[in-house]
């Protein structure tokens, strides 16, 4: 074997360029430069330096050089490595958080008491369809190496994006209201009923300094805090599933064979409804890029991806098992019982502790640390989320603790004055809580649309624009989503709405809403050739005339 030829360090730097040149060559969606920008539209700023990024560079978590994959200049992906996967670890369970709210929690109580083991089967789909929008969105942010409010922002014009932005801020406020009452109730059933839902309301708010000081220790010590979370959830909610013991032939059976009634419909558009949540389709997009991997490299990018598929999926199998737990706890107590209709959030410890009483540690304070457990850690998302929504569609680049109490004040200012105005009786906050459901409903389109949008395009995606069969299957998705929300809008305005002036608005704030969809969809152009897609294009001619 000949010794190998000593090359100059000139020689050597011009024999890397030349391999990345032909790397790059022969993925021409990679721009012949080392400092790799995904998108170059008008919109951009060309100055990286002036624009808002989710994380410093200084505060990402390195990943290349941690094995002896050295081929970086090629399409190789390096191999498995589980210490890589650990490193990877921590994105897919702070996005998992919004499985866990306390809306979420009240949308398992209610399907389990109302239609006991039957939706479970529905609940495991729901959680799968999450998965591929979620997955979708890490993959947006992992191979552009920006989230999913700055390509927004870049993508679609000015008064677009404004738009999208408020739609964003608006449903974030929303999910943040429930979050906030969910822990404030928590609060005062720790508190033996001392302290009042708006003092509840007032100390969970304080989590944004809390959060604030855990940013400053590192990406790796907060997502430790959210993993103890999380634990408390799951170690919560297992003790409830032991102690009430649900069947489990009837388990087996409602997980595996699908089955819908009439008297069911309300809590299974429930169940579907409440897993993409729209900030958490931004929140994703913007976690991923904690980790410091280098665009210009398909082999790394891919790896990357493929680490975040999996704990991903770990993550929200975790948070499956949590939404059963809950789900069949209070299938067995109080299926076709006189309770059913009437528990909700507020109520469900008490009536806990009347079907499964004390013993060792009531049941009452267990389902009071989980439901604490989920409010704090999905607020403390939430201010994550909105600070990167505000960041990237305003382009804003402001102090991390001033972005925070930004974000923070746009929501705890309405949820202390809905703590206050609702916080009368049981009946109130469960109406606030449709109200609330229904704003989200409503925002749902304007996450899914612009990210089907962009992770469909060549020009920005590159080699990982998904395939025509993931995205006729994201489509579908999607669409489900959105037609099932659309009905839960249409049964609600339909049992809420009356009078002759309050109609005409909803008509008229209805047709607005339709046709801001629709340009969405006729905009991006990248909508499969289907049935559904030729009637949008031909109703947006029709709205354009």
């Amino acid at each position: 074997i000949p010794e190998p030829k000593s090359l100059t360090n000139e020689e050597q730097k011009e024999e890397e360029e030349e391999d990345d040149k032909q790397l790059l060559i022969s993925h021409p969606s990679f721009p012949l430069s080392t400092d790799y920008t995904p998108i170059n539209n008008n919109n951009s700023n060309n100055n990286n330096e002036e624009e808002e990024v989710a994380y410093e560079s200084s505060e990402k978590i390195v990943i290349d050089g941690l094995d002896s994959f050295s081929d970086y200049n090629n399409n190789n992906t390096p191999p498995f490595s589980w210490r890589k996967l650990w490193l990877f670890t921590g994105p897919g369970f702070l996005m998992s958080i919004a499985f866990l709210d306390p809306g979420n929690l009240e949308g398992d109580l209610q399907a389990g008491a109302i239609a006991g083991y039957s939706l479970l089967w529905l609940l495991m789909w729901a959680t799968g369809m999450g998965l591929l929008i979620q997955l979708l969105s890490a993959r947006v942010g992992v191979a552009t190496g920006k989230h999913l409010s700055e390509l927004c922002r870049e993508e679609y014009n000015k008064w677009t994006g404004l738009l999208l932005w408020f739609m964003a801020e608006v449903a974030l406020i929303g999910a943040d209201i429930q979050e906030v009452i969910g822990s404030a109730i928590a609060i005062q059933i720790l508190s033996n009923g001392v302290i009042p839902i708006w003092v509840g309301v007032v100390i969970t708010a304080s989590d944004c300094f809390m959060f604030l000081l855990l940013e400053n220790y590192g990406v790796r010590n907060l997502e430790a805090v959210f993993a103890v979370l999380i634990s408390t959830m799951g170690l919560s909610f297992a003790w409830m599933f032991a102690d009430a013991q649900p069947s489990g032939k009837e388990l087996l059976i409602g997980l595996l064979v699908p089955k819908l009634s009439s008297r069911t419909i309300r809590q299974a558009v429930g169940v579907v409804g409440c897993v993409i949540m729209p900030h958490n389709v931004f929140l994703h997009s913007a976690l991923v890029q904690s980790r410091k991997i280098d665009p210009t490299k398909k082999g790394r990018v891919q790896e990357a991806i493929n680490y975040y598929t999996i704990e991903s999926s770990i993550a929200l199998f975790v948070s499956f098992m949590i939404n059963l737990c809950v789900t069949t706890v209070f299938a067995k107590g109080f299926y076709n019982t006189k309770q059913a209709n009437t528990i909700g959030l507020v109520n469900a410890g008490q009536y806990l502790e009347k079907k499964y009483g004390g013993g060792f540690m009531p049941v009452l304070y267990i389902w009071g640390i989980g439901l604490l457990a989920a409010g704090q850690s999905s607020t403390i998302t939430g201010t994550y989320a909105g600070q990167f929504i505000m960041g990237g569609f305003l382009n804003l680049r402001l102090k991390k603790w001033l972005r925070a109490l930004i974000t923070r004040s746009c929501a705890i200012v309405p949820t202390m004055i809905v703590a206050v105005v609702f916080n009368k009786s049981e009946a109130s906050l469960d109406v606030l809580n449709e109200w609330l459901n229904v704003l989200q409903s409503i925002q749902i389109p304007f996450a899914l649309i612009p990210l089907l949008t962009l992770v469909s395009k060549e020009e920005i995606m590159g080699v990982f624009k998904i395939g025509p069969t993931l995205e006729k299957a994201a489509w579908s998705v999607a669409g489900l989503v959105m037609v099932i929300n659309g009905y839960l809008l249409l049964d609600f305005f339909v049992a809420e709405v009356n009078g002759f002036l309050f109609g005409s608005l909803a008509v008229t704030c209805t047709a607005a809403y339709v046709a801001f969809i629709l340009y969405l969809i006729h905009h991006g152009n990248c909508l499969p050739s289907t049935l559904f897609s030729h009637i949008v294009n031909k109703g947006y001619a029709y709205i354009g005339k």
